[in-house]
């Protein structure tokens, strides 16, 4: 009975060492990287150190088919890190570290290029549709009361070798909607289509845009939505050369086409839809396809994030940091390192 006693105390013992051990944070908040992740973070710039120990990043998500995921917020975070003594990057929790997701207005600007086919086709069989189906992606995109963060610009093509400006970037609806509303069938000189060379002029305004706002030091991104019922018919330039422009484009810059009618060619457009092609089965669905592509622009608008947060760590060159991002039963990461020379505390935002 004394050794059936002892035996059942050692086993005691043993389960109770095994249970503190599975409780210490040494064993419980070390990272593991997933078996599968379905989550893409884009690291845009940083990690950018600003004294005392502020950490900020700019990244970008995606799910596992490329789409954007929009508006997460800080809970959607974990933060770890791993310094000089840590055997494994450890969790950092909320109250070790300040946090948060910086409102976009403060940080980002997010410009959409809606790219018109206005040949022969369209304006002769299908303008007041297109015109209709424009607003109601305009409307989708811009809000009613100007936000300085969010704008668009529209410009159309034919046949000539000119990307025609119909409404310079804004963040006005009015001057939008305006702008498409005041088309006609006359507006065109040449019936053709230049739809290479509208691709090719529409990167140069977005890689434009992006220039500007870099030099004002805005972090930003542009989204081409082109529209065509038609294939290249034009022949001004090479097709492999709008492809190379849409390829060689920053990651900062999105892609994407719509065509309706069965003259498109959908190889074409969906090489150049790299972030996304949709296809309208007659001219009646252009507006519900249009507001089916403005669900996926301010999706794209919104996986941007700018994430900032006081660390805890107050020394080493060479500190592990590790984003993990959680949306539903999805998960992704991304990694880096930064310079905790001369970190103290007092980090505020």
């Amino acid at each position: 009975m004394k050794r059936l006693i002892l035996i059942f105390g050692l086993l005691s013992l043993t389960v109770l060492n095994n249970s503190c051990k599975d409780d210490d944070p040494e064993f419980n908040d070390c990272w593991r990287a997933p078996n599968k992740t379905q989550l893409k973070l884009t690291l845009l710039e940083g990690p950018t150190i600003t004294p005392p120990s502020k950490i900020s990043m700019f990244f970008k998500v995606t799910d596992e088919n490329n789409n954007p995921v929009g508006y997460l917020t800080e809970e959607n975070f974990v933060i770890y890190e791993k310094g000089v003594n840590d055997s494994c990057p450890r969790v950092i929790s909320e109250f070790e570290a300040k946090r948060k997701i910086s409102s976009r207005e403060q940080v980002f600007n997010h410009t959409t290029l809606l790219v018109l086919d206005l040949s022969g086709s369209v304006l002769q069989q299908s303008l007041q549709q297109v015109k209709d189906a424009a607003n109601a992606f305009v409307e989708s995109i811009v809000p009613p009361l100007p936000d300085p963060s969010i704008s668009m610009g529209v410009y159309w093509f034919d046949g000539e070798d000119v990307l025609h400006e119909l409404e310079p970037v804004t963040s006005s609806l009015v001057d939008l909607k305006n702008a498409i509303n005041g088309v006609t069938q006359n507006i065109s000189n040449d019936n053709s289509t230049d739809l290479y060379g509208a691709v090719i002029k529409a990167d140069a305004i977005a890689d434009g845009i992006l220039a500007d706002y870099q030099a004002l030091d805005i972090t930003a991104a542009t989204s081409v939505v082109l529209f065509t019922d038609g294939e290249d018919r034009a022949n001004r330039y090479p097709k492999q050369q709008a492809y190379d422009a849409v390829a060689n484009s920053p990651k900062e810059i999105s892609w994407f086409t719509l065509g309706v009618g069965n003259e498109i060619n959908i190889p074409d457009l969906q090489k150049i839809g790299r972030n996304g092609f949709f296809q309208a089965a007659s001219i009646s669905n252009l507006t519900t396809v249009f507001q089916q592509i403005a669900t996926v622009v301010n999706n794209e608008a919104n996986s941007y994030y700018f994430f900032e947060y006081c660390s805890p760590i107050r020394s080493g060159a060479n500190n592990g940091l590790i984003i993990e991002a959680y949306e539903g039963k999805e998960v992704g990461f991304l990694q880096s390192n930064f310079d905790a020379t001369g970190f103290t505390g007092g980090c505020q935002f």
